[in-house]
């Protein structure tokens, strides 16, 4: 399971992301924008990434649950 600790990081990776691609925006700096843009979607893999994970490891404890179940 995803601990709190790197929900947290990539939480303030994405709001980081977000904030450099408005500054970039506002400032007209396409580096800052782009680099906020990049830090941003990759917060969202990560998100996507460890939800699949997580939803993986509570199938497969239930299936392993299921057969002790039935011992």
């Amino acid at each position: 399971m995803t601990d709190l600790k790197d929900k947290f990081k990539n939480i303030k990776d994405k709001v980081a992301g977000e904030t450099k691609e408005a500054v970039g925006k506002l400032t007209d700096d396409e580096e800052l924008e782009l680099k906020g843009k990049i830090q941003s979607t990759k917060a969202d893999a990560v998100k996507k990434i460890n939800d699949k994970r997580d939803e993986i490891i509570d199938k497969v404890n239930e299936k392993i649950e299921d057969l002790d179940d039935k011992k």
